[in-house]
C-alpha cells in the first residue's frame, strides 16, 4: 500500500479528488466555516451523525466535494484507541471493489501515536494473503493520501509507521505461509533476498554440516525427525561503526511443529504453520531496519527447522548435547523451541552483543496467563526490561513483565542430564524462561514469548505480525540513546528499492504437507 502524507484542513480535503473521503471528526472539532465542516456541523445538528468512536455516516455525489463516495467517522477523544476502533470500521469501504484512491483526514492536529495507530489499522485492513489463494481478489485501492493540519510536524512518526507496516506486513506473509511454502530452505532464501536487495544487510546460511561442526546438538535434535534439512540463519544489519556493539535478535524458527514423538492433538494443528512467528518477526523487523537505515548494528539468528514424528525423531527420554555443552533430557519432544533457541543463545555470545533478544511462539501457558493482548517479557537485566516495555507502549504493541525466580527452576532437575526440557505444567512460561535462561551467560537477555499475540484465530484468522513495531522501537530507541546529541539524526526512509522481492510468490509444484492439527505452540 503506498501511503502519502499531506498538510490538508477540511476545506482543502474537499478539494481531493478520488474515489473516497474519510473524515475523521473529534468530540472537539474546530469550528470553520467550509464546505465540509457545514456538513458536519448540520449532521450533529440533525442527530444523523455523532463524533462518538466509531460512528459512520456515508454519503455519495456530495456537491462541493471532489472525492466520489464521503464517509464520516467519529473517532471520539482523538487517542490511539479510539482511532483503532474506529478504522476497525471502514475496512470494508476501503477494500470495496472501484475504491483506486482514498483520502483520510483529520480536522484537528494529529498526534504521533494516533497518526501511527492510523497507519497500522488502514495496513491491517487492506492486507491480502494470495500466495496460496489465486482466487482472492486483488484489491482495487492502490494509494491513500493521510491529512492533517500539523502533516509537516509529523513526518519522522510518518517514516516509522511505514517502515513498521511493512516489516509487519512481511512478517505476516511469511507466518500465514503453509509449511510446504515456507520451508527452513524458503525461509533462508528470504533473508537472502533481503541482503541482496540492500547493502546495509549481509546474510549468512548455515547448514546441516555445518550446524554439526558448531556442536549444535539441541537444535539437531529438533530436526533429525523431518525429511527437510535445517537451516540456521544469520543475517547482519550494519548501521554503526563495526566496533559498535549489535543487538541480537534470536527467532525461534520452527515452520512446523507436529510436537514431535509428543504429537500434538489434532484440533488446529494446521496452525502450527505459525510456529514460525519469531523467525517472521525477526525478517519483518530487518525489513523494516532497511527502510530506516538506523545507526545501529543489528544481528538476527533464526535456528529454522520442522518438529516431525519419525523414525528418526527424537525421543522423550533421550540425553542430547548443547552448544554450550550442557547436557538435556527431552522429556517431552513438543517442548521443541526451547531446544533450537539455546543453540541460537549460545552462539549469540560470539557478537559480544549489547543485548540478545529472543522471539518465539513458546508456551500455551503464556496464552493463558495473558491472552492475545500482550506479549510475555521475561529478562535477567532491569534496563533491557524496561526498555522493552516502553518501546511496545509507545509502537502499541505491548508487553507484560513476568517473574524469573531461581525457585521457578527447581522443575528442571533430572536425574539423568544437566537440565530437562520441561518442568512441569505449573508456571510453564516461566520454568521455559528459566530453561532459556541458562544459555545466555553474562549476556544482558530477554525473552518475548509470542504465542498469544502472533497470530489470531477464527474468522480473522491469521497472523498479526507481531511483535515487529515493539522490536523496530526498541532498536531505534537503541540507536538514539547510542548516538552523541550533536549527531543524532532524523530517521529518514530509503528509497524504494528490492525489497518486495524477497516476498515473491513460491515456485509451485511442492507436494502439500498432509497434517491434522494441534495446540498452540510448545508443550507446558
Amino acid at each position: 500500500m503506498n501511503f502519502e502524507l499531506k498538510t490538508l484542513d477540511l476545506a482543502s480535503a474537499a478539494l481531493q479528488s478520488g474515489d473516497l473521503l474519510i473524515v475523521l471528526v473529534a468530540d472537539k472539532q474546530p469550528k470553520t466555516s467550509d464546505a465540509l465542516s457545514t456538513l458536519i456541523a448540520h449532521a450533529q445538528k440533525n442527530g444523523d451523525f455523532e463524533a462518538k468512536t466509531g460512528k459512520l455516516l456515508a454519503m455519495y455525489a456530495v456537491p462541493a466535494i471532489e472525492a466520489r463516495h464521503l464517509l464520516l467517522l467519529g473517532i471520539g477523544d482523538g487517542s490511539p484507541q479510539s482511532v483503532r476502533k474506529a478504522l476497525a470500521a471502514v475496512s470494508g469501504p476501503l477494500t470495496r471493489e472501484g475504491i483506486e484512491r482514498a483520502a483520510v483526514v483529520s480536522a484537528q492536529p494529529l498526534a504521533d501515536a494516533s497518526l501511527h495507530a492510523l497507519v497500522q489499522c488502514l495496513a491491517d485492513s487492506t492486507y491480502l494473503y494470495r500466495t496460496t489463494k489465486p482466487s482472492a481478489k486483488a484489491l482495487t485501492l492502490q494509494s491513500v493520501v493521510l491529512g492533517a493540519p500539523n502533516a509537516a510536524a509529523l513526518q519522522q512518526a510518518f517514516d516509522v509507521a511505514q517502515a513498521t507496516a511493512q516489516g509487519v506486513a512481511f512478517a505476516r506473509e511469511w507466518a500465514n505461509r503453509p509449511a510446504n511454502y515456507s520451508t527452513p530452505k524458503m525461509l533462508a532464501d528470504a533473508a537472502e533476498s533481503l541482503a541482496e536487495a540492500h547493502k546495509r544487510i549481509k546474510c549468512k546460511i548455515h547448514k546441516p554440516e555445518d550446524v554439526a561442526k558448531l556442536g549444535m546438538g539441541a537444535f539437531i535434535a529438533v530436526a533429525q525427525g523431518s525429511k527437510e534439512p535445517l537451516r540456521f540463519i544469520e543475517l547482519h544489519y550494519h548501521g554503526a561503526d563495526k566496533d559498535s556493539q549489535p543487538v541480537v535478535l534470536v527467532g525461534k524458527g520452527i515452520t512446523f511443529d507436529t510436537g514431535g514423538i509428543s504429537i500434538k492433538p489434532a484440533g488446529d494443528m494446521d496452525e502450527m504453520k505459525y510456529d514460525m512467528g519469531g523467525a517472521a518477526s525477526v525478517l519483518g523487523t530487518f525489513r523494516a531496519l532497511a527502510e530506516l537505515k538506523p545507526e545501529i548494528n543489528v544481528v538476527g539468528l533464526i535456528p529454522a527447522c520442522e518438529n516431525m514424528p519419525d523414525g528418526a525423531a527424537v525421543k522423550p527420554g533421550d540425553v542430547v548435547t548443547s552448544m554450550s555443552g550442557q547436557t538435556i533430557e527431552i522429556l517431552n519432544t513438543d517442548a521443541e523451541g526451547r531446544l533450537v533457541l539455546c543453540d541460537a543463545l549460545s552462539y549469540a555470545e560470539r557478537f559480544s552483543p549489547s543485548a540478545v533478544v529472543d522471539i518465539a511462539t513458546l508456551t500455551g501457558a503464556c496464552v493463558i496467563a495473558l491472552g492475545a493482548q500482550r506479549s510475555g517479557l521475561f529478562s535477567n537485566n532491569d534496563a533491557l526490561a524496561l526498555a522493552l516495555q516502553a518501546a511496545g507502549e509507545q509502537a502499541q504493541d505491548t508487553c507484560w513483565r513476568m517473574p524469573l525466580d531461581d525457585e521457578y527452576a527447581e522443575g528442571l532437575k533430572t536425574n539423568f542430564a544437566d537440565v530437562a526440557n520441561v518442568g512441569g505444567r505449573p508456571a510453564g512460561a516461566i520454568t521455559a524462561a528459566k530453561f532459556l535462561q541458562r544459555f545466555v551467560g553474562n549476556m544482558a537477555w530477554a525473552h518475548l514469548d509470542i504465542a498469544g499475540t502472533a497470530w489470531r484465530s477464527g474468522a480473522k484468522k491469521g497472523a498479526t505480525g507481531r511483535p515487529v513495531g515493539l522490536l523496530l522501537q526498541y532498536l531505534l530507541d537503541s540507536a538514539h540513546a547510542a548516538a552523541p546529541a550533536e549527531q543524532a539524526k532524523t530517521v529518514k526512509p530509503a528509497k524504494a528499492s528490492k525489497l518486495d522481492k524477497a516476498v515473491a510468490e513460491p515456485k509451485p509444484g511442492k507436494a502439500a504437507v498432509n497434517v491434522d492439527g494441534a495446540d498452540k505452540a510448545d508443550a507446558q
